[in-house]
């Protein structure tokens, strides 16, 4: 018998099986990497559908915006903002508002944007659509002072509003006084604006009671009469400045008053006291001004070799405040509170100078400048006195020589004019020694003390049609005298009295505001 092995042959049934299932596989790789790129494909399309616009989901205001772009959402808000109605009623009147009356901002495009702003990539998309509904919040601003504003619009016109207090100066009585607030009958503006600042958001019609009621004033009479209570503790404190020689300048209540207003503060609810700073520091300054002593410059008359021969005017140190704008900022905190003031100011010493001025030569001393007459007389040469030095320079003045009675016109240290001989002042109307300026000037002027004494009176006197006036001190001043044939002595009223000629020069050459150094 013999045995038989049933054995397969190569490439027979079984290796053909596991082909077929490698082949499958492979298919469905195939199949499934298709619908990868189908449904991939389809997705990016879907997303490239909302790029720049709401993704699905997006409600606002109750609707659907999903797909829709920044300007139609934009108008969507604007209509409804510009749509909302606001039912306010007000004791008996009832009025209809709008969102912008009641000073609401609605920004449409604001909104708009915060709509589209999610996500839009392709994950973004697919994130939003399964995620659910995003709802989007208008843009809404309420400007509280606008509301206010309406709110208080809404008093009848027959109704008494209220009446702040307030603070009064009484100029007749020189007194502060309190003038009484008056309640009156207004509204709460915060019931309106609390009212619009919860439902404006929602762009839907609403209603709102104000109510009318009685009001107190935003300033009481309370409250003024606190501040007139303030201001007399004010004016009751001492307030002085020492002087820079010891003298007190006080500060009287009735400068402060002065000084002082009462006015609101920036709220409207309180009021201050108000100080005028330019004013106190002005009057400040002024004090300072007067207390300063000006330097005066001395003056020395040397000869050819420069030693002093007289001192025409000695030099004076002055005086000045270095410490005024410190002054001043205590005396005004002394008036913003109610503590005294002791102030005091400071100074520092201005040193004068001396200036050396050539000395006048006499006419004695003129050597070879001149000859004489027959009778002794010095003859001036031709042009002479026409001719001072080249181009001197510097201020010009005036010497008057009291002891020399003559008067020398400078400019600077060099006499370009004079010695000229004059008559002063005699006993009992002598002239005033000093530093001066010329302060007023007359071609003519008719001159009298008719103020003084009567027509009648010895020593009454009227001079007409007196040339080339100068005045350098109160009556004091130099002028042609006509009525006199030599000069050199003392004989005058107080004035200087000079030849008609020499007097007509000095007008021509002198000035408002040339100084005069009169000396013995």
């Amino acid at each position: 018998m013999t045995n038989v092995t049933d054995t397969a042959a190569p490439g027979g049934p079984r290796a053909t099986g596991r082909h077929g299932r490698r082949r499958l596989a492979l298919v469905l790789v195939a199949v499934l990497a298709v619908i990868a790129v189908v449904l991939t494909g389809g997705a990016l399309a879907y997303a490239k559908q909302f790029e720049g616009r709401a993704l699905p989901g997006t409600t606002l205001l109750g609707q659907d915006v999903s797909g829709k772009t920044p300007e139609e959402i934009s108008s969507l808000v604007a209509e409804r903002g510009e749509k909302v109605t606001v039912a306010i009623t007000a004791g008996d009147e009832q009025r209809e508002a709008t969102l912008e009356d009641l000073g609401v901002s609605v920004d449409a495009a604001a909104t708009a944007q915060a709509a589209v702003e999610r996500d839009d990539s392709f994950t973004g998309v697919l994130a939003s659509t399964w995620s659910g509904e995003h709802e989007v919040a208008p843009v809404v601003t309420v400007d509280d002072a606008a509301t206010t504003a309406y709110a208080k619009s809404l008093v009848p016109e027959d109704r008494t509003t209220p009446v702040d207090a307030k603070v009064t100066f009484d100029e007749d009585e020189q007194v502060w006084k309190a003038e009484p607030g008056r309640n009156g009958q207004g509204v709460d503006p915060q019931t309106l604006v609390d009212a619009v600042t919860n439902r404006a958001p929602s762009l839907e019609d609403f209603a709102v009671e104000q109510p009318i009621e009685e009001i107190t004033p935003a300033i009481t009479t309370e409250d003024a009469e606190e501040v007139v209570g303030s201001i007399s503790e004010l004016l009751e404190q001492p307030m002085a400045i020492t002087g820079a020689d010891g003298e007190t300048h006080e500060v009287s209540a009735e400068r402060r008053n002065g000084w002082i207003s009462v006015a609101p503060d920036e709220s409207g609810k309180t009021l201050s006291i108000a100080v005028d700073e330019d004013a106190v520091r002005e009057w400040v300054a002024t004090r300072a001004e007067q207390d300063a002593v000006e330097a005066e410059d001395g003056i020395e008359q040397i000869d050819e070799e420069g030693e002093v021969v007289k001192v025409v005017a000695e030099k004076k140190d002055g005086l000045k405040i270095t410490n005024s704008d410190a002054v001043a900022d205590e005396l005004i905190a002394a008036l913003t509170g109610t503590t005294p003031l002791e102030a005091a100011f400071e100074t520092a010493k201005v040193e004068a100078e001396v200036e050396q001025v050539d000395a006048p030569k006499s006419e004695d001393e003129e050597d070879g400048e001149g000859s004489k007459d027959e009778d002794g007389e010095k003859e001036e040469e031709e042009g002479e006195e026409s001719a001072p030095p080249a181009n001197p320079t510097g201020e010009k003045w005036i010497d008057v020589d009291l002891s020399a009675k003559t008067v020398t016109a400078y400019v600077g240290d060099t006499p370009v004019w004079g010695p000229r001989s004059m008559v002063d002042g005699k006993p009992g109307n002598e002239t005033v020694t000093g530093t001066y300026e010329i302060y007023l000037r007359y071609d003519r002027q008719d001159m009298t003390n008719a103020a003084y004494y009567p027509e009648d009176h010895p020593k009454y006197y009227l001079t007409p049609d007196v040339p080339w006036v100068q005045y350098f001190h109160n009556g004091y001043g130099f002028h042609g005298a006509p009525w006199r044939s030599s000069f050199g002595y003392s004989g005058s009223h107080g004035c200087i009295n000079m030849p008609v000629s020499d007097a007509k020069w000095l007008y021509d050459w002198a000035s408002i505001g040339t100084k005069t150094v009169v000396h013995y």
